[in-house]
């Protein structure tokens, strides 16, 4: 079962076409924010059908220039999900809010919204989602509440590309939804995010995300363009680079491939894994289409002599890369000590979080380290039942 052959958790999937686009961009006059970011915006709103796009460094960006778009600040709740990453909840942090965390649905660890109803107080302004692995939340049932006490939704689809619910792809709604181009994301600009949402709603974003000016650089310093600007707000700085956008350019044009090839090797796991009584797959909902951005592997520890913490040194001892999505917020000291938190408050995603464990996938990972994946779990398994 040893293997001198590491196989990575998630490695980018660059191809010579975005080499080449970001030469040209390198070989051009315009290296920052122009018009390949333009262009990038543009095909990643008609992608998904989105109203309109705006490119940014990072999904962090995005949640937090939504939030400030929003004018949610001091005083205000934003409820979300304790099983996420740090990035979704310190935005909440930065504008001044108070984030109030809930647990999470037992199967698709997705925001639970018997829970939100519950979180619901005068001071709640808005819920932001987490499309959990690249499964859709239960965006109906959310949106009824939202509209029933006058809130906001900003979805966190760090995961959610190509996902869809109920044929609607994440971020074709008019509210506000924010991805993540990271590296081990499904469209990778090295580091980037994009937020889509309404024409005004992105129009004003823009004027947030870059300095609160009235005019980006673009405009100011291409042919034609005029010097005068005015800052109208205190903004930041959030742009993405044509360098980054020339490599997403080409990330999106091949987006349905990766999607292909990430179904084929969740296919090939449910298949080995799908009738061990040690081991929980991932739970698809009949009218979403997962983005499979992680493949989450639950186990049945009653039935093993090991926990999720030896099963992860396990498959590292095999030269396979692992993870685990994610550490609860609420276990975390910041958010823990400043608000009183105890691990028991949110007994679902405590306890599915101490027997996850994220396989690897990716559009490079060929049949036969998909094989060695599954032999790997499998010879654990059988190792260590009790």
């Amino acid at each position: 079962m040893l293997s001198d052959n590491y196989i990575p958790f998630s490695p980018p999937c660059i191809g010579e076409e975005e080499i080449q686009e970001v030469i040209d961009t390198l070989r051009s006059n315009w290296i920052t924010t122009g018009p390949k970011t333009a262009q990038f915006e543009n095909e990643f709103a008609a992608y998904l059908g989105a109203p309109k796009a705006l490119a940014l460094n990072s999904c962090t960006a995005g949640l937090h220039t939504a939030l400030v778009t929003l004018g949610i600040g001091p005083g205000d709740e934003v409820i979300t999900s304790t099983m996420t990453f740090c990035a979704t909840v310190n935005v909440i942090e930065h504008v001044g809010a108070h984030p109030v965390l809930v647990d999470v649905e037992p199967d698709t660890l997705n925001l639970d919204p018997a829970c939100v109803a519950a979180a619901i107080t005068p001071r709640t302004r808005a819920i932001i989602p987490v499309h959990y692995a690249g499964h859709p939340a239960e965006m109906d049932a959310l949106t009824t509440l939202a509209d029933a006490h006058g809130l906001q939704i900003i979805e966190d689809a760090a995961h959610a590309l190509p996902a869809a619910y109920k044929g609607q792809k994440i971020g074709a709604r008019s509210n506000p939804a924010a991805f993540s181009f990271y590296a081990t994301k499904n469209l990778t600009t090295a580091e980037g995010g994009m937020l889509t949402g309404t024409p005004d709603f992105i129009d004003n974003a823009r004027v947030v995300s870059l300095h609160g000016m009235n005019r980006d650089a673009w405009k100011r310093y291409d042919k034609g363009g005029s010097w005068f600007y005015e800052v109208v707000l205190p903004g930041f700085k959030y742009n993405m680079t044509d360098i980054q956008s020339a490599i997403g350019i080409w990330q999106l044009r091949k987006l349905a491939a990766f999607q292909q090839r990430r179904a084929a090797v969740a296919r090939c796991y449910n298949d080995a894994f799908g009738a061990c009584d040690a081991l929980q797959i991932p739970t698809v909902r009949s009218y979403v289409e997962t983005a499979w951005h992680l493949y989450p592997l639950r186990l049945q520890t009653e039935g093993l002599t090991i926990g999720r913490n030896q099963f992860l040194d396990e498959m590292q001892a095999r030269n396979i890369g692992t993870s685990v999505h994610f550490i609860p917020i609420h276990l975390h000291p910041y958010y823990r000590d400043k608000y009183g938190l105890t691990p028991e408050q949110y007994p679902v995603a405590l306890s599915q979080f101490e027997r996850v464990l994220s396989l690897p996938l990716n559009p490079r990972i060929s049949d036969a380290d998909t094989d060695r994946v599954v032999a790997a779990v499998l010879d654990i398994i059988g190792s260590f039942r009790k």
